[in-house]
């Protein structure tokens, strides 16, 4: 005959499992969600710079007015300065995004890292530090102080910078 005891005690044994097991299925669908959520924000910084990208590829215009006021804005009509202005609105508010999501580790460090690397080239243009210093409306404290130690530190790559304006304008050989 079983003795009730025994019958109380193999009941906490299976509850204390039970648990257990629970709290394991918890942390793996926690741990899942984490990296769900981390696509989902890399996916959202994403699509955003994809569609500044587009507008820039397809769009000679912008494409145009972008290149001229990065090079320098001076030589931009007010009209010019509005939309240049609101391109990169666009494209620095993604760029926060992504800094925002690194900070909260909701992007792997290693996709900062090559976004961070995007801010210090557009930082590297004339035109685009004038607009970071002249621009109307705030980004969060902590990205204004990462874009403004880019600015100080400069560390974009000055011989990859000049290959690639190399490719962009290419020299005529001469003869």
């Amino acid at each position: 005959m079983v003795d009730l005891q025994y019958l109380a005690n193999l009941s906490e044994v299976i509850g204390s499992v039970v648990v257990v097991l629970s709290l394991i299925y918890v942390a793996v669908q926690v741990r899942q969600n984490t990296q769900a959520q981390r696509m989902e924000n890399y996916s959202r910084g994403l699509d955003r710079l994809a569609a500044m990208q587009s507008m820039l590829s397809q769009g000679t215009e912008i494409s145009l007015l972008l290149s001229r006021g990065a090079a320098d804005s001076s030589k931009l009509t007010p009209q010019e300065r509005v939309r240049f202005t609101w391109a990169l609105y666009e494209a620095f508010g993604a760029f926060e995004f992504m800094f925002q999501a690194s900070k909260g580790n909701a992007i792997p460090e290693e996709v900062w890292t090559r976004w961070s690397a995007g801010v210090a080239y557009w930082l590297s243009f004339p035109g685009v530090q004038n607009w970071w210093h002249a621009r109307p409306l705030p980004f969060t404290a902590s990205f204004t102080v990462f874009v403004d130690s880019l600015l100080k530190d400069n560390p974009t790559d000055a011989e990859q910078m000049r290959r690639f304006r190399e490719f962009l304008v290419p020299e005529k050989p001469q003869l």
